[in-house]
């Protein structure tokens, strides 16, 4: 089940959780959009930030124990592009 959350202490406090495994952000370009995504044991935790100096930082000081997936856009077929 997804929740969003937004404030980024409260963020933050999730991914320093036991049950937090992984992270993924999502880039939307058109929009300015960032999307930190945390996957624990229960919910899907989304975070959307509009500004990318923000978004820069939040990364930064993630737990070095996340696999974090940077996802890439895709192209007019549906593919994912490298």
């Amino acid at each position: 089940m997804p929740q969003e959350v937004s404030d980024i202490k409260q963020f933050i406090e999730i991914c320093r959780r036991k049950d937090a495994s992984s992270a993924r952000i999502k880039r939307n370009r058109k929009t300015q959009q960032i999307k930190f995504k945390v996957r624990c044991h229960r919910f899907l935790y989304t975070l959307v930030l509009k500004d990318s100096d923000k978004a820069d930082k939040l990364k930064q000081s993630l737990p070095p124990k996340f696999t974090i997936n940077d996802v890439p856009k895709r192209n007019k077929k549906g593919k994912r592009v490298a």
